[in-house]
């Protein structure tokens, strides 16, 4: 149906993007040597398994307070597990790509994995076919924590040795945002999408020809080097082009509103870097790079796009997460949002005063990274201010910017100039270590004074998934459910099927001296029941009705309508046996969809092989370091 390997794993992206070129001379000739080394290499102080370790290991320690407090449950955690528990349980009943979530809203349904992004869900799904659920949350954070700081590090390792881009890599995964989005928000998919965000500026740097220190010092090359010529170099490019659609694609299928911040990055780097290097080329590849990435997720894209004229989904911008409701320490008629406003407003702020601070003593870094250092620092103004009210109107009027909903979200592209610009201003490991220790005991202030963590216990989540394996259900959110159903009315223990003129209730088949109804098949995605009756009537369903269901009753197609009150489906019944057949079909926008994703996704292929053949054809150059540097 889907093919959900559009997503590219970090580590494969890291690894293709990995330079093995010299890095600047920050310290003795022999830290130089062995700078130079690959990471692989047996000489090199710190492997990759190395790297691996440290990172992981970094990552767990920011879990710790989970071993003994249970597991947090922010604000979005109900959500993400309740959709990881029914994702299991729809392959256990051979449904591979899940598009109706048919135990939301205790079991009436409502078409959730069609406008979820599917990167977190299948990943979480798949973590809960092997361990047990209280287990689950935890190591999705481990893996998503740890990503994230390889992702830094394989950007971070261009121009830094490897010791410092281990620590930006370790700031990065573990940077106060990331603990905000662990203990207080449950965001598993934001957090997710923060592991692709260091490839995408460093995709685009690659573009800019920023891949080694050479390039951003602006030195001249060595007389006995060989340079590419134009064509060898527009063959990179393209290259590097493809790999930015690639990381563009696993953002979109991460995380929404994240995605859109990606794009609006994507549009401030290329134009820095393109008035830098003078070279307007650099756009046409930022723009090349987002309609790849934008087809390459087509398959989840597009029918979010159609279809959500069929929900609810102006309830994203309901009051409490609309943008003007998020900037830093706005205040609405609402305590428990406005705490947390607090809590993320000085936690934010504390990062906004350090990376000032970072941005002033790195500037001489202006002369020997000038793409770097100014990408950063223009990718931490934007962040910066689209926090404050100032920038109310960018936000009401820019296409879908509002979508991304809560402005202190930009925190999570901030800090990956936080990340870098903290490592490359302070040179010292006390100093490192102090700020970061500084930046945990706020943490710790706000977690006693402002906001405590919620905290999930075993049974808490027994409960979650029982109320999955028992087909009971659970409660959703607005947007997700079709136009017309209403949460208030429906009733959650009413019969999967009833007549419209009855109560519903269920009673035995040997009581029943009217309408007999006989459930045969209620499976996700398909329902099946036979209805006996004297006259022509009507059968209200236990389910939102939605476009994409369809109806036959005795092997004919027939039209359904939807309740007024709770909109429920509601099937038209002739007199006598009716056999009644009900399944989600594929629209029109799904198959478009995934064609458009199959044919991009064919193509980037043929033109990573193409463009590898064409790169490998280069002359070796005499010079050994000037081949790792072009």
């Amino acid at each position: 149906m889907f093919n959900y390997d559009h997503e590219p794993s970090a580590n494969t992206l890291a690894a293709n993007l990995q330079t093995t070129g010299p890095l600047e001379d920050r310290s003795s000739g022999d830290e130089a040597a062995d700078i130079a080394v690959s990471p692989s290499s047996a000489r090199s102080r710190f492997s990759a398994l190395a790297v691996f370790a440290i990172l992981s290991s970094v990552a767990l320690a920011a879990l710790v307070p989970m071993f003994w407090l249970g597991v947090p449950s922010g604000h979005d955690f109900e959500f993400h597990m309740n959709s990881w528990m029914e994702v299991y349980s729809q392959w256990e009943q051979g449904i591979v790509f899940p598009r109706w979530a048919a135990l939301a809203n205790y079991a009436y349904g409502e078409p959730r994995f069609i406008f979820y992004p599917p990167a977190s869900w299948l990943t979480g799904g798949a973590l809960g076919a092997v361990l047990p659920w209280v287990i689950v949350p935890g190591m999705y954070m481990w893996i998503v924590l740890t990503a994230a700081g390889y992702s830094m590090f394989a950007l971070a390792r261009r121009w830094l040795p490897r010791k410092d881009a281990l620590f930006a890599a370790a700031l990065y995964a573990v940077n106060p945002y990331h603990l905000i989005i662990v203990y207080w928000r449950s965001a598993f998919a934001e957090l997710m999408a923060s592991v692709w965000l260091p490839l995408l500026l460093l995709c685009v740097l690659r573009i800019a020809g920023s891949a080694s220190p050479a390039a951003v010092e602006g030195a001249e090359a060595a007389p006995d080097s060989v340079v590419p010529d134009a064509g060898s170099r527009v063959w990179r490019e393209l290259r590097s082009m493809l790999y930015l659609a690639l990381v563009m694609a696993a953002i979109w299928l991460s995380n929404a509103p994240s995605a859109v911040m990606a794009n609006y990055t994507l549009v401030l780097l290329v134009v820095v870097l393109a008035t830098l290097r003078r070279a307007p080329r650099i756009l046409f590849y930022g723009a090349g790079a987002c309609a790849l990435g934008l087809a390459l997720a087509a398959f989840y894209v597009l029918p979010a796009a159609y279809e959500k004229q069929w929900v609810n989904i102006q309830e994203v911008l309901a009051l409490g997460v609309r943008p003007q409701s998020n900037f830093l320490f706005a205040v609405i008629h609402d305590p428990d949002h406005n705490r947390f406003n607090l809590l993320v407003s000085l936690i934010a702020v504390l990062e906004i005063i350090v990376l000032s601070a970072a941005v002033l003593t790195s500037r001489h870094h202006r002369n020997t990274h000038r793409e770097l250092w100014w990408t950063l620092t223009a990718w931490a103004s934007g962040s910066t201010i689209l926090m404050f009210p100032v920038t109310l109107l960018l936000w009401k009027h820019l296409p879908q910017l509002r979508f991304i909903q809560l402005p202190w979200r930009w925190l999570l592209c901030l800090n990956v100039a936080f990340a870098l610009l903290l490592t490359l201003a302070t040179r010292r490991w006390l100093s490192r270590a102090l700020i970061y220790a500084a930046m945990l005991m706020a943490l710790a202030g706000v977690w006693h004074w402002v906001q405590p963590p919620w905290w999930d216990t075993r049974l808490d989540i027994r409960e979650m998934a029982g109320n999955v394996d028992s087909g009971h259900g659970y409660e959703s959110v607005r947007e997700y459910i079709p136009s017309r159903g209403s949460l208030e009315a429906i009733r959650q223990n009413a019969p999967e099927v009833s007549m419209e003129s009855e109560p519903e209730v269920q009673i035995p088949d040997s009581q029943i001296k009217g309408p007999r109804i006989k459930i045969e098949d209620w499976a996700p995605e398909s329902k099946g029941f036979t209805v006996t009756v004297a006259s022509p009537g009507r059968s209200v369903l236990h389910l939102f009705n939605y476009p994409a269901w369809q109806v036959d009753v005795n092997g004919r197609r027939v039209a359904t309508t939807t309740q007024p009150r709770t909109g429920q489906m509601v099937v038209p019944i002739q007199a006598g046996r009716n056999k009644v057949e009900v399944f989600f079909t594929r629209t029109w926008d799904r198959t478009l969809g995934a064609a458009i994703s199959a044919v991009t996704g064919l193509l980037v292929i043929v033109f990573l092989v193409l463009t590898r053949r064409k790169t490998h054809r280069i002359p070796p150059p005499e010079n050994a370091d000037m081949a790792a540097g072009i």
